[in-house]
Parts: C-alpha cells; sequence; structure tokens
C-alpha cells in the first residue's frame, strides 16, 4: 500500500494504520496485540484509532490483506516474468527459499500466522484468511490448466489437489525453518516440491 498524495488526510491516516499495523499483528498475533500496541506503533490516541475502525478486529483484516498484498506483489514480481508454467511454480519455491529468514513482512507469513490463531471467535479475520487462501489455490489451479492448454502440463494432472499439497508442503516448510530459524528444513522440503512440479511435466509435447 503506498502512499498516495491525492488521498484526503484520513484516507492517508488509516492507510498508515493499516500499514504500522500489519508488521505488528504478523509478529505478535492478534490476541497478543493490543490496542495500546497499535497506538504505540502509530502515534495516535484511542480516539484517533477508533475514528477510523470500529474494532481491533477490522484493524487485524486490513493489516492481514496489507501483508498479504506486500507478499503477493513480491511474489509476482517474481514469477510474471516468466512463461513456462513450471518454472512459475519453481519460482515460487525459490522465492520463499531466498526469503525464509527475510520475510517481506516481519513476523513471516502471514497467511499462516493468520490462519492459526484466527477460530471462531475472529470470524472476520478467519473468512479473509479463507478467502486468501482459496485465491492462492485457485490461481494455481489457473495457471495449471493454462499450462495444460500449452501443452506444458499433462493433462490428467488434478489440479486443484496439486495446489493443496503445493500449498501444505510449502507453508510446512515455512513453519518448521522459521521455528528453528534453520533454512535446511525448508530446502528439504523444497526439494519435494520440485519434484512436485517436474513430475506435472507433458513429456509427449
Amino acid at each position: 500500500m503506498k502512499a498516495d498524495q491525492s488521498l484526503s488526510k484520513a484516507e492517508r491516516t488509516r492507510n498508515m494504520i493499516i500499514e504500522k499495523s500489519a508488521a505488528l499483528f504478523n509478529q505478535k498475533g492478534y490476541s497478543g496485540t493490543s490496542m495500546k500496541d497499535i497506538m504505540d506503533a502509530t502515534g495516535l490516541s484511542k480516539g484517533g484509532l477508533y475514528g477510523n475502525f470500529s474494532s481491533k478486529e477490522e484493524v487485524a483484516v486490513a493489516a492481514f490483506l496489507n501483508a498479504v498484498e506486500t507478499v503477493d506483489n513480491e511474489v509476482r514480481m517474481r514469477t510474471s516474468v516468466i512463461e513456462n508454467t513450471l518454472d512459475k511454480l519453481k519460482a515460487v519455491v525459490y522465492f520463499y527459499k531466498e526469503r525464509i529468514l527475510d520475510p517481506p513482512v516481519e513476523g513471516g507469513c502471514p497467511i499462516q500466522n493468520t490462519s492459526v490463531e484466527a477460530d471462531d471467535n475472529n470470524p472476520a479475520l478467519r473468512d479473509s484468511a479463507i478467502a486468501v487462501m482459496d485465491s492462492w489455490r485457485e490461481r494455481i489451479v489457473y495457471t495449471l490448466h493454462k499450462g495444460m492448454k500449452r501443452g506444458e502440463v499433462k493433462m490428467d494432472v488434478d489440479a486443484t489437489d496439486f495446489a493443496i499439497r503445493f500449498i501444505g508442503t510449502l507453508e510446512g516448510g515455512i513453519m518448521i525453518a522459521q521455528l528453528y530459524k534453520n533454512v535446511h528444513f525448508f530446502d528439504v522440503l523444497a526439494r519435494q516440491l520440485i519434484e512436485m512440479i517436474d513430475a506435472l511435466r507433458n513429456n509427449t509435447k
């Protein structure tokens, strides 16, 4: 979310709150982040915060979507210049391999962090995490179907099942590597991901 001078002061204030809160929630989680933490991070009073957001949950949802957008923009920059379907998927794996201990948003993967904590007590946050996960899965499915039309991917591949395995394996690698602060743990699963991707190749082309 970039600063835009054409925005009103109120809009710029709201964006500032979201940006400052994104790393805060991603590091400390929803339960661990208080409105005072947000006040300290933004320099605003309680009235200033509630003048822009009705609740902590509303701030958390906006901050989560901002964090996801930050990561997504970096991934898209990496993959947008790649034509081949399988190379695009591999580029995602290599991106996380390089950024595993230096993530685009402080605190690690916002989807993982929010998904672990979001539950029935935070329905808006949970719904947002599900929507983001659905969107990610659908993008992978779309990419694979496009690859099938190009003849790059085998026609009998179940794109939806692959997307679930891809996301699950990637997120598992991120979680273990961040727990140990050791890239090797991600590398082990990254190799499996690359093998999974290579297995999609249409060798009859």
